[in-house]
């Protein structure tokens, strides 16, 4: 019985090779979702802060105004609103997915790539406005 174990022991892989790991894309669908959500919720802070900033004074409000005409900043503004709209558009197929739409295999991946595609318009839509 004790070889039985160590025999087991021997076939298991000592390390897992990460690069050789492909997620589907549902998957993926997921995990984004998962981390859009951590940076909208540091994205709340920047924005207070960029609030307080703007509310502070007539001096804060013209400082605001000028970070916000800044390239970095509203690339970081685009990024929040993208983020924004990714997180809403798959939170809907969550839920969607809850009611017991998109489960099967076949209609959980179209409905993550025409999430995907909504998500893109929705940011090249953001961009505009932040530009």
């Amino acid at each position: 019985m004790g070889d039985i174990v160590n025999t087991k022991k021997k076939n298991r892989p000592i390390n897992l090779d990460l690069s050789t790991l492909h997620f589907p894309m549902t998957a993926i669908a997921s995990i984004l979702h998962r981390i859009t959500g951590v940076i909208l919720f540091a994205a709340v802070a920047i924005l207070l802060w960029l609030l307080n900033l703007s509310l502070s004074s007539p001096d804060g409000f013209f400082e605001a105004s000028l970070l916000l005409d800044s390239f970095p900043v509203k690339f970081i503004l685009w990024g929040i609103l993208t983020a924004l709209f990714y997180h809403l558009v798959l939170g809907i197929r969550h839920l969607c997915m809850d009611y017991g739409w998109f489960e099967e295999l076949e209609s959980g991946l179209k409905s993550a790539k025409v999430s995907f595609v909504i998500v893109a318009i929705l940011s090249l839509f953001s961009g505009a406005i932040v530009w």
